[in-house]
C-alpha cells in the first residue's frame, strides 16, 4: 500500500530499515542538515533547509516558497510504489506540513480538511508550520482552504519529539 511515514530524525534509520521507503524528505535547519544515508540513493533523498519558524522576520533560514516548490516538484516524481519518508527534528511540524502538502496535492482539491483530520486523528501531537502551509495553498491554488482545515485541527498535544506515524494516500 503507498504511504508517507512521517518520524522524528532519531527514527530514520530504523524506519528506512524496516520500511524500505524509496524516497526521503529532509526538513532541517541548515546547520543540522544530514547526509543522505548509507545505502539510499542521492537523487531520491530532497534535503531541504529550513527552520521551524512561522514569521519570516523572526530567524535566519525561515520557510520560503521555493522550500514547497521543491517540495511538490520532488514528490511528484515519487511513483508511490513504495513508501516515502518525511522527517525534520522532531516529527511534529515542518514533516507535517510537507506530509499535509503531499496529500492535499495528491488527493487534490477538496481534500483539505479531510487531509487535516487526518493527521490530528493519526498524530495527535502534529502541529504542522504555519508558513510551509500557507505557501502550499498558495501554489496548490487552494484559496485558503489548506490554512483554514490546518487552523480547524488546532495545535496538538506537547511533546518533545512525535511517534513514527503512516498516511495512506488512500482511506484516509
Amino acid at each position: 500500500m503507498s504511504r508517507i511515514l512521517v518520524t522524528p530524525l532519531s527514527a530514520v534509520p530504523n524506519v528506512i530499515r524496516t520500511h524500505k521507503p524509496s524516497h526521503l524528505v529532509t526538513l532541517l535547519s541548515p546547520e543540522h542538515m544530514i547526509e543522505t544515508p548509507k545505502g539510499f540513493r542521492e537523487d531520491r533523498h530532497l534535503r531541504l533547509g529550513v527552520n521551524d519558524i512561522v514569521d519570516i522576520r523572526a530567524g535566519e533560514n525561515p520557510p520560503a516558497r521555493a522550500h514547497i516548490e521543491a517540495l511538490l516538484a520532488f514528490t511528484r516524481s515519487w511513483p508511490a510504489d513504495d513508501p516515502i519518508l518525511v522527517h525534520c527534528w522532531a516529527g511534529v511540524s515542518r514533516s507535517m506540513a510537507a506530509t499535509y502538502t503531499i496529500l492535499c496535492d495528491r488527493l487534490g482539491p477538496g481534500s483539505e480538511l479531510a487531509a487535516a483530520w487526518a493527521i490530528r486523528n493519526r498524530a495527535p501531537h502534529a502541529y504542522p508550520n504555519a508558513l510551509l502551509v500557507q505557501y502550499a495553498d498558495e501554489l496548490l491554488d487552494r484559496q485558503g482552504r489548506m490554512i483554514d482545515a490546518i487552523k480547524s485541527i488546532g495545535a496538538g498535544e506537547v511533546v518533545a519529539e512525535g511517534t513514527i506515524v503512516e498516511f495512506p494516500l488512500v482511506g484516509l
